[in-house]
């Protein structure tokens, strides 16, 4: 019964992630599809950049509390589960059924799922702080959203490693799917990691 609950909750995880609110958001509210402007990504990025900075926060938060709350639900029946369902959420996110599989880039769902971690799994605070300081850091020296979102993820999942190496089952599983993030949020910013070696790549304003 365990298998078939917690294979429940990784389809209920990719089918959350795969809600693509940019694309809702902007259409119900702003009458404009942004896979067709901008990067074309269902992201926050590209929403902020499309529909502008309140349609770019709303996009962001739905993102975060779509991964939290598939999380939270998956907690109910092991942190193992709950791990693994927060990385289905970000992969629906990525490539989402309800949009074609034409998917985000995972920077807000990697917070959301650090969030996750930090709330259902591990119940402490630093999970989520620790890699969270690390992204805004690079993104005040470098500006690149892209490099402070894979160095954000890399630093939560050495975090993770670090904490967890007193290796069992359950635990390998946890840093295996951290690490799996980590490998999906890298693949899903190969041209962003092309255009800042080509120095093509975009730099915030803000900060």
């Amino acid at each position: 019964m365990n298998i078939l609950y917690s294979l429940l909750c990784l389809v209920l995880g990719y089918l959350l992630g795969s809600i693509p609110f940019a694309l809702i958001i902007g259409k119900l509210f702003y009458h404009t599809d942004i896979r067709k402007h901008g990067s074309g990504n269902l992201g926050g990025t590209n929403a902020g950049r499309v529909l502008g900075k309140k349609a770019g926060i709303a996009v962001i938060v739905c993102d975060v509390l779509k991964v939290v709350a598939a999380l939270g639900v998956a907690s109910l029946i092991s942190p193992v589960v709950a791990t693994w369902t927060g990385l289905a959420c970000c992969i629906g996110h990525c490539y989402p059924v309800f949009a074609h599989f034409h998917g985000g880039k995972a920077v807000s769902t990697v917070f959301g799922f650090l969030l996750g971690m930090s709330l259902f799994v591990f119940k402490d605070a630093s999970f989520f702080l620790v890699p969270f300081a690390m992204f805004f850091i690079t993104l005040y020296l470098f500006k690149f959203v892209s490099l402070a979102s894979i160095c954000g993820i890399l630093c939560g999942t050495l975090y993770i490693t670090a904490v967890l190496w007193y290796f069992n089952a359950d635990n390998i599983l946890i840093i295996l799917a951290c690490w799996l993030m980590s490998a999906l949020v890298v693949y899903r910013h190969t041209k962003n990691i092309v255009a800042i070696r080509n120095g093509e790549e975009r730099k915030i304003s803000w900060m």
